[in-house]
């Protein structure tokens, strides 16, 4: 017998296998089809009462497994019909006119979901986890809001900045729908909730003391002050004491009557406060790990706290919800085993698996109608479907091309080249000017009528709508002037269901015995293989990549480094391939092990992957994160949203249960995407929205004085730009009106005390009239001087507020945060280099606020206030304004080496974030030698320029006055600038490590509406900069010769400088901008 004959009988034998085991699993099915499907016994509960008088009426209905809610309401109603119970109600109101609630642990849970199978229900597995033979469901009429809940809801629509209960513009029940099941994962956060500790929200951190904040320690051991009442006590404490008051009450025994303090009180009874900040140091954390003491270890700040009584928790209670809470397992449908038509009878189908759906997609275009026609009459118009996955295009079709006409008709089908049964949950079909549909656990169908988003040119300012139309699904409600266009889907008998999963196949590729995707990979393609999972995140897969990677996925399933790749090379218009990769993933335990890897898992929730499985385990890593780190990157997990192909996910709810400070960013971050982003303003409204009911109503109050602020100040701002409409000039009558226009509002309109939006620690309080004014430049904002509203404080200093209208604030933001990272990287590495990210909000609609460093000036007003404009040239100003500032030789020399390490940060960071128009008027010192750059209205290298030519000459601002501070000129060193150079390489080699945090970090934001950051090659330029591709001595060796450029064009920079300087005289702007 030869070679192909015994093939050709293996073959056969495994033919029959498969074959035996299909009708063996055929005949399982259909049995337990029968068992567990066919029949769930349940008594309803109805909203009549029986004729006889003993209470409700009540009917048990044999539901079938498969039906669908919507379908089990109908069959109730039917049968109350044909019973003849009470025909005044159910012949005269529909089944929509009800809803069904069961009970569970006490707790009344609404069956929402009409289109969920009955099966999948979570009272089912409650009902049967009690052994009952029957369940009980009430019919109950649709509930009515009250007075005080509507009264409630408006409240919330006024913080919201949007009214979430208008629906007029929403095509499906998803909106409503995702309102209702975020209260769960709300209920749930609210009986877990420790009220003191949430009340007090300590702000504390796990990671180790660094060595430049523990060389400040002497023995262990820091000076505390703590206040109460008018006398204070100072205690020598260890950094690892917990708690502090123990001490303090050991060292007061003797003293109570000092300090007013009863004999029956002990230190449970109390808690320290920051004197002057709502921040309490509580809990059972060392003293080192509190961030405000690190912060005061950082700037050589005294520590001053203030003994108090603990504030109430019950001003954190939460209005409860009118709303029943929903089905734990909404939205879930059954496995494709459970759903799927075939053996079965046709007479039990209430519902079809997708999976069932042999024939291709398609959709029917019936026409376009547009509102204003084009100037150019003659242009034809042609519609383009396409049907993504994240990024993954799976199909694509275009209709004929006709006139442009105010109505376009084609009503034709468009047949797509993949199956319905392969269409990936979270697929999206866009058209021409992409509107999209989203395939959910039902599919829709029937005729819709979308509004189109119009593409922006790149000069109008909101060019939000760039990209971001891509992944929306929401429709343009501006229906008077938007083009509209009418599709059709196909129509069914029955609900199709998209399936949760499959059972495995024995011996399939998806199984644990199948030997494809297994294979051990070959010692020749592990260097290939460990090439492709080191390229950074903008490198792209050819081909042969993604054919390695998915060959050998169990080999990269094992790699967590490999995710992304591995997850960017499955085809997910193929159901098998997605049904193998859940499997990977459900089995592999890598992932949950490894060593928590910030941009690896928050690359998972960027806009290349849409599969809600591989969200959630991106998820899954990041709610190992401690509050602190949350923080850092709030920003992107915010953006993160839109990329989710559902309101409802498990980022939301990840977001939903974080801290009060957390939260007081989230309203902030939220609110201002509300205001711009046209595109996504639903999905975030019912997420803030979530928010606000978990919040009791001194934070709602809290949130309102902001919000009431904003406005006002919003309002002034306005009124002051029309009264001086030139670009520049500020006259004395400009000052005088604000002045009396803010007289007026704190007189009558001005809350008297609100948190500030950037620092939810600081209160303010009233404003100090005489010191704000209008600044001179194109948007006019209010520089604006507030007391500081805390009677504890231990500052003598206002409460700097610069309030803008006119300006997009996201993109100082964004800055602002990667420097935070940037300082946090820095110092693993004990690298203090002293930056000084100060705060920063947008709080609307290109409205926000900006943090006035207190004791600091720009360069230009320090050259200019000596000799004028010439000052630029004059290289040891800087120097000698320093040592003025300084009371003695030992303070200047701090201030000397605090200038030497902020320079050198600000010199690395802005060279790797490509940060432009850096002029001597946005570079900033303060008295103590803290060097910081502030306005990045220029970034990732998209530099201003002349006639083509582009106006920046060095890649940092490292001129001769910077030089002279460190003691060197020309090509001199000093021991200073040799320092210098060693921090700015260390710093340098250190971010290089981190290369693709900080390109997933700007990624994330590129749906933001940026102008500066719209796509992937914006974002080449930090790769470049990091010198991506060449060793550690390259890369220092690079960083050297920018430095070298930097002294050797400094003349040039004098000159600008000089420029500046002479404009800025002849236009009277107000030096002091930040």
């Amino acid at each position: 017998m030869d070679e192909r004959q015994v093939q050709v009988s293996d073959t056969e034998q495994r033919v029959q296998r498969e074959e035996t085991w299909r009708r063996r699993r055929k005949k399982a099915i259909s049995s337990a089809s029968s068992a567990s499907m066919e029949h769930v016994t349940v008594e309803f509960v109805l909203p009549t009462v029986a004729r006889s008088g003993g209470g409700p009426d009540r009917l048990l209905l044999d539901v079938a497994g498969n039906w669908t809610v919507d379908q089990v309401k109908a069959q109730l109603w039917l049968k109350a019909v044909t019973s003849n119970l009470c025909p005044d109600f159910y012949q005269r109101f529909t089944p929509d006119h009800c809803i069904l609630l069961y009970q569970k642990k006490g707790t009344m849970c609404e069956i929402y979901d009409k289109h969920q199978v009955f099966q999948t229900l979570d009272c089912i597995r409650y009902w049967r986890a009690l052994k009952k033979d029957r369940g009980q469901i009430q019919l109950v009429p649709r509930p009515q809001p009250s007075e005080e809940s509507v009264r409630y809801q408006s409240y919330l629509n006024y913080l919201i900045g949007y009214d979430v209960t208008d629906v007029s513009d929403v095509h499906d029940d998803e909106l409503e729908f995702t309102r209702r099941k975020l209260l769960t994962p709300r209920r749930i956060e609210l009986s877990n909730r420790d009220p003191q500790l949430y009340s007090l929200d300590p702000w504390v951190t796990r990671k180790p003391l660094p060595e430049h904040l523990l060389s400040k320690v002497s023995n262990g051991h820091i000076l505390v002050v703590i206040h109460i009442s008018t006398a204070s006590q100072t205690i020598k404490v260890s950094i690892d004491d917990t708690p502090v008051l123990l001490s303090f009450f050991s060292k007061v025994a003797n003293k109570r009557s000092l300090f007013g303090l009863p004999e029956d009180v002990c230190e449970a009874d109390y808690v320290l406060r920051v004197c002057g900040r709502e921040e309490f140091l509580y809990g059972d954390k060392p003293l080192q790990n509190f961030n405000w003491i690190r912060h005061c270890l950082k700037n050589g700040e005294e520590i001053h706290l203030v003994l108090e009584k603990p504030p109430d928790p019950d001003l954190d209670q939460v209005q409860k919800e009118d709303w029943a809470q929903v089905d734990d397992c909404t939205g879930v449908a059954g496995t494709h085993e459970q759903l799927t038509i075939d053996a079965k009878d046709h007479e039990r189908v209430f519902t079809v698996s997708m999976w069932d759906c042999n024939r291709k997609f398609r959709v029917k275009v019936l026409g376009l109608d547009i509102p204003s026609l084009p100037k150019l009459s003659e242009c034809m118009v042609f519609i383009e479907a396409s049907i993504f996955h994240g990024q993954q295009l799976l199909a694509q079709e275009r209709t004929s091309s006709k006139t442009f006409t105010e109505e376009v008709l084609w009503n034709c089908w468009l047949e797509f080249s993949i199956k319905i049964k392969d269409l990936p949950k979270g697929s999206r079909l866009n058209l021409q000017v992409p509107i999209v549909r989203r395939l959910r656990a039902v599919s829709v169908s029937g005729e819709f009528i979308l509004h189109m988003w119009k593409v922006p040119e790149k000069s109008e300012e909101s060019s939000s709508s760039i990209n971001a139309d891509k992944l929306t699904s929401a429709t343009n409600p501006d229906k008077a002037s938007s083009m509209a266009v009418a599709v059709l889907l196909d129509k069914y008998c029955y609900p199709v269901v998209l399936p949760k999963t499959r059972d495995a196949t024995p011996g399939g590729e998806d199984s644990e015995s199948g030997e494809r995707g297994q294979r051990e990979m070959p010692n020749h393609l592990k260097k290939q293989f460990e090439a492709i999972v080191v390229t950074d995140p903008l490198h792209p897969l050819s081909p042969e990549d993604k054919e390695l990677l998915w060959h050998f996925r169990h080999e990269c399933i094992r790699d967590p480094r490999a995710y992304p790749k591995l997850l960017g090379s499955v085809q997910w218009g193929k159901q098998e391939d997605v049904l193998v990769t859940h499997r990977l993933l459900e089995r592999s335990s890598a992932w949950d092990s490894s060593v928590l890897d910030v941009g690896l898992a928050m690359q998972l929730l960027d806009c290349h992957y849409s599969d809600a499985q591989v969200r959630s385990l991106a998820v899954r890593k990041l709610e190992t994160l401690e509050d602190d780190d949350v923080l850092r990157y709030l920003l992107q997990l915010v953006q993160a949203v839109k990329f989710e192909p559902y309101h409802d996910s498990a980022l939301v709810r990840c977001l939903l249960k974080r801290s009060k400070r957390i939260g007081h960013f989230l309203f902030w971050f939220l609110r201002s995407e509300i205001a711009q982003s046209m595109h996504y303003q639903l999905r975030y409204a019912v997420l803030l929205e979530a928010y606000l009911r978990g919040c009791g109503e001194a934070m709602l109050q809290d949130y309102r004085r902001q919000v009431k602020m904003t406005e006002a100040l919003q309002k002034v701002t306005r009124e002051m730009k029309a009264m001086a409409a030139d670009k520049y000039d500020v006259t004395a009558q400009v000052v005088f009106q604000l002045r009396q226009k803010l007289e007026s509002l704190q007189s009558f309109g001005l809350p008297d005390s609100f948190r500030v939006p950037y620092d939810p620690g600081l209160r303010a309080g009233a404003l100090l009239i005489d010191q704000c004014k209008v600044m001179a430049s194109k948007k006019k904002p209010l520089w604006l001087q507030f007391k500081r509203a805390d009677p504890t404080t231990r500052s003598k200093d206002p409460i700097g507020i610069i309030f803008k209208d006119g300006d997009d604030l996201r993109q100082d933001m964004l800055i602002l945060q990667i420097l935070l990272i940037m300082d946090s990287i820095w110092e693993t590495e004990s690298l203090d280099l002293c930056l000084l990210p100060y705060g920063c909000i947008s709080t609307g609609n290109r409205i926000g606020m900006i943090e006035i460093v207190k004791d600091a000036t720009t360069i230009a007003n320090i050259q200019q206030s000596v000799v004028g404009s010439t000052g630029a040239f004059k290289d040891e100003i800087l120097h000698q304004w320093l040592r003025d500032k300084c009371v003695s030789e030992d303070k200047f020399q701090q201030a000397v080496q605090r200038f030497l390490y902020s320079c050198g940060g600000y010199c690395v960071a802005t060279y790797v974030l490509g940060i432009g128009d850096r002029h001597n008027d946005n570079i900033m010192i303060t008295e103590s030698g803290n060097l910081f750059h502030i306005d990045f209205g220029h970034i990732l290298g998209n530099y201003k320029s002349f006639m083509g030519i582009s106006k920046e000459w060095v890649p940092f601002v490292l001129t001769p006055d910077f030089l002279y501070v460190m003691g060197t000129a020309g090509k001199k060193s000093s021991p200073h600038f040799q320092k210098f150079q060693d921090v700015c390489v260390k710093a340098y080699l250190t971010l290089r490590h981190h290369t693709n945090l900080l390109i997933i970090l700007f990624s994330m934001m590129l749906m933001t509406g940026m102008p500066q950051l719209t796509s992937k090659e914006d974002i080449v330029y930090i790769r470049e900069a990091l010198t991506v591709g060449r060793n550690e001595d390259e890369a220092e060796r690079h960083l050297l010769d920018q430095i070298e450029i930097c002294r050797e064009k400094g003349w040039m920079v004098q000159i600008n400088w000089f420029v500046h300087l002479v404009l800025g005289i002849k236009q009277g702007v107000d030096k002091r901008s930040t």
